[in-house]
């Protein structure tokens, strides 16, 4: 049983930065395709960045290009998502992810085995 433990949210201003982490318990990430999904109010849940277990570029969804980066240390069982110029837009609850031998596509998919408990990621002035 993988458990997934999300930290690093809070409140930015536009345009700064925060990095969110995803630290995995119970089992090695090197199993799964990791991801970071998100849901704003009376909005549905989207798939932000997805990694797969063993393929290569990460899927990033279009509204995030160029600001975000997924990646993971596998020594330390960890999943960041490196977050830059921030809009109010991305203002939302942070999910982590899992999936067993997944593929990035979890993402569009919307598909995990696992989830984080969720962590708030305000962008406010």
């Amino acid at each position: 049983q993988l458990q997934l433990v999300e930290s690093g949210g809070g409140l930015v201003q536009p345009g700064g930065s925060l990095r969110l982490s995803c630290a995995a318990s119970g089992d090695s990430l090197e199993h799964y395709a990791v991801g970071w999904f998100r849901q704003a109010p009376g909005k549905e849940r989207e798939g932000v960045s997805c990694s797969g277990h063993s393929d290569g570029n990460p899927y990033y969804a279009d509204s995030v290009k160029g600001r975000f980066t997924i990646s993971r240390d596998n020594a330390k069982n960890t999943v960041y998502l490196q977050m830059n110029s921030l809009n109010p837009e991305d203002t939302a609850v942070y999910y982590c992810a899992a999936l067993f031998r997944g593929v990035k596509e979890m993402c569009i998919m919307g598909v995990s085995d696992y989830w984080g408990q969720g962590i708030q990621v305000t962008v406010s002035s």
